[in-house]
Order: structure tokens, then C-alpha cells, then sequence
């Protein structure tokens, strides 16, 4: 149904989601949110019509079953489903909105719950389904990725005939007073940061240790606004479809911020196991040591309350114009105290959860058209970036310098 969208996941990115789409009725005439059970859409549903006066209306769906998901979809019939539960539940989400013939968006590429690797094969595979259907998938459109694949994508189209280098950077700023706690998912986002280190150059993926290891590849960059903080080479999904999609970039890296607080803690952890994602078994029945470690560490959507300072996310772009080579700093500010004032969430659930929305505007207005399944950079970044920009996340394009070939 026209302005009807459906949101599955109710964490902290769904929460704020669920918000700004509250906040833009125009487009979003009917909301729906649905998690595997009720306690957390409620409480959404709830926050949304004390700030708003906007009704939504709350599900109960289990996202690993697609036959669930398509039950779901006929019974709400929605123009558009936005996809915020986990990374496992990509491709039964999928294949619910082919089946049910809806526009489907997400925030991170499918990652098998037995191993921790993410990648875009099994997605991409899917867009002949999709094209066949008549509807578009739009992947990877939160912040990073999404945001940082239309910032690429931007400067590309505004300034040069090719790029050269990228380099993409993450820092989080801010307190939350925690000894140790993770900003999303703590099982995605112990996965995610342990895992194997790859950056391109020149044609391939080269390999280093993951950031809690000897050898790890790290730097200080004084960030915008934020200041100097250390900053770690990691893998990150992103960089998959950019250097498929723009193929002269000779060099592309990711880099994040991490505290010795943070890093210390994810040694001890991998040491003694607690990060674990295979089962073992405890009292005659298998646990997964890192899902169990999850239950104890605190829900990213509850740091949102006394969380200061701010994220600061950009990208370094150096490309050539008319033969001329020159670089570009794209990146945005985005200040934990003032998320929490305006949606009550934390700038890493803010910065995650504001992309989709805007992604699932331009598909509903017609902005973005196609049929079969498409990453950012592969559709038109300028609207995009200026109605984020009117809805919480501006950005600003400065000249700059790149960094070094060699670090560390």
C-alpha cells in the first residue's frame, strides 16, 4: 500500500527508524515495526506517540523464518520493508520480500551465524529474484556502509573523472560510562572486529592481524571537532562492493577507533573463550559462549541516557580531474547528547538507524528506481546525502590531504 512501510528489528537502529519515520508522515502514512517479540516495539510504540502523536503499529515475527516474514508482509502490505534485525536474517528476509513481491532495504551485508565472514555473494546472487519479482533492494544503506558508499560516490560525481585512494574513518568520541560495553549488537560487533584484517592495494586484498593482535595496523588522526584518537585498520563490508563498482581505485582502507580499555577487554575475552561462536557444552546442553556473553553486556539502546561527546564518520577521497590530482575530506558530526534529546537514542544507533529511512524515501518517491538488488554508490548519491543532511546528518566537503601509502 502507497506510504505503508514495514520495519523488522527493534533494537537501538530500529527504534530510531521507527522515529524518523514518524517524523516524516508525508512519506510514511502507515508504520508497522515487528521483533521476535513484543516488550521492545511496544516500548517504541510508546516513545513514538508520547513525541510525536504518531500511532504505529507493533508485530511479533521471527525473521529467521521466511514463511513468518511473508505472512507478515500480506497480512501489512507494505510499498516498503526496511531490514534491521541481524546480519543472519538477511537472506530469509529476502527471499519473504521476493516471494511477496515488496522493496526490501538493509544495513549490513549477510553474515553466516557459524563463522565470522561477511561478504555480498549470496545478496548479489539474488538479483536476478529480485529483478524477476519487479522490485528493488537497496543493501548496506546505513552509515558505514551507506553513507560512506554515497560520500564516495559524491565526490566521484562532483570533482573527479576517477579516484585514486580512499580511506574511510570511524571515530566514536564519546563516554558512556561504562567499564566495557559495545555501541550495536555485542555479538555483531565482537565478530565484526575480530575478525581478520584485509585492505585493497593494487588489485588485491592484503591481509593483517585483527586490532586486539601483534602486528595490528594502527595510527592517531585528528578527527574534525573530535580531536586526535587512535585509529585501527579493519575489514569493512563496504569496501567489497566500492572497489567493484569503481574500479580504478588503486588503494582503499577502513579505519576505527578503538581504547586500550576496549582493546584489553577483547583480549581477555578471546583467551578465555567468552567470544566463542561455536557451542559448547554447559549443565548437558550447548551454549554459544559469545551469545551468552551478549545477555551480560549492557543493550547498546540503554548507553543512549548520559552518553557525551560525538561520532565523527568521513571518508578521504584522492582522484584525478582534467589530469589534475587532488584529495577531498567528506564526513559528518554527529553529537551523542543531541540524539538522545531529539529520539532517545545514542549517535551510533542514530547514525545506523536515520540511512534507511532516507533510502526507503527515495525508493517510495521514485528517486530511486531499478529493479533487482543495488548497492549505494550505484544510485544517484545527491538526494540522498541532502534530505539526510534535512534529517539529522549533514555533512561538509573540505580540500585535504591524503594519507600516507605506508602506516604503521
Amino acid at each position: 500500500m502507497k506510504g505503508t512501510v514495514l520495519i523488522i528489528g527493534a533494537g537501538g537502529v530500529g527504534s530510531v527508524a521507527a522515529h524518523k519515520c514518524a517524523m516524516n508522515l508525508d512519506v510514511f502514512k502507515k508504520i508497522h515495526l515487528a521483533s521476535r517479540s513484543s516488550a521492545k516495539p511496544n516500548a517504541i510504540k510508546k516513545d513514538v506517540k508520547k513525541r510525536w502523536g504518531v500511532d504505529i503499529t507493533t508485530h511479533v515475527v521471527d525473521a529467521d523464518k521466511t514463511k513468518e516474514v511473508v505472512a507478515l508482509i500480506n497480512k501489512v502490505k507494505p510499498e516498503i520493508l526496511i531490514n534491521l534485525a541481524l546480519p543472519y536474517q538477511d537472506l530469509a528476509v529476502m527471499d519473504a520480500c521476493i516471494a511477496a513481491k515488496t522493496n526490501y532495504i538493509d544495513t549490513a551485508n549477510y553474515e553466516h551465524p557459524d563463522k565470522a565472514h561477511f561478504e555480498y555473494k549470496e545478496q548479489w546472487a539474488r538479483h536476478g529474484a529480485f529483478k524477476k519479482a519487479g522490485i528493488m533492494g537497496v543493501l548496506g544503506a546505513g552509515f558505514d556502509p551507506g553513507v560512506t558508499n554515497a560520500f564516495i560516490a559524491y565526490i566521484a560525481k562532483k570533482y573527479f573523472d576517477k579516484i585514486k585512494y580512499v580511506d574511510i574513518l570511524d571515530a566514536n568520541a564519546g563516554s558512556h560510562g561504562k567499564s566495557f560495553a559495545t555501541n550495536f549488537n555485542p555479538e555483531i560487533n565482537i565478530r565484526e572486529v575480530t575478525q581478520e584484517v584485509k585492505d585493497w592495494n593494487k588489485g588485491k586484498w592484503v591481509k593483517t592481524p585483527a586490532i586486539m593482535e601483534k602486528g595490528s595496523v594502527h595510527f592517531t588522526f585528528n578527527y574534525p571537532v573530535a580531536g586526535k584518537h587512535e585509529s585501527y585498520l579493519l575489514f569493512h563490508e563496504e569496501m567489497e562492493s566500492l572497489v567493484k563498482n569503481f574500479p580504478t581505485v588503486e588503494r582503499m582502507r577502513f579505519w576505527m577507533t578503538f581504547g586500550e580499555n576496549y582493546l584489553t577487554h577483547l583480549r581477555v575475552m578471546e583467551s578465555i573463550g567468552i567470544s566463542r561462536i561455536d557451542p559448547v557444552m554447559f549443565e548437558g546442553r550447548p551454549i554459544i559462549p559469545i551469545q551468552f556473553l551478549k545477555a551480560l553486556l549492557p543493550d547498546p539502546a540503554s548507553l543512549a541516557t548520559g552518553y557525551s561527546g560525538k561520532a565523527v564518520i568521513g571518508c578521504i577521497v584522492t582522484g584525478v580531474k582534467n589530469g589534475k590530482e587532488s584529495t577531498k575530506y567528506i564526513y559528518n558530526v554527529c553529537d551523542h547528547a543531541q540524539c538522545f534529546r531529539e529520539v532517545g537514542s545514542q549517535a551510533v544507533s542514530y547514525t545506523a538507524g536515520v540511512p534507511p529511512v532516507i533510502a526507503a524515501m527515495m525508493v517510495m518517491k521514485g528517486i530511486w528506481k531499478g529493479k533487482g538488488v543495488f548497492n549505494v554508490e550505484q544510485l544517484d548519491p545527491e538526494p540522498f546525502l541532502n534530505t539526510l543532511a534535512k534529517n539529522g546528518l549533514p555533512y561538509k566537503v573540505v580540500n585535504y590531504k591524503p594519507l600516507p601509502a605506508k602506516i604503521g
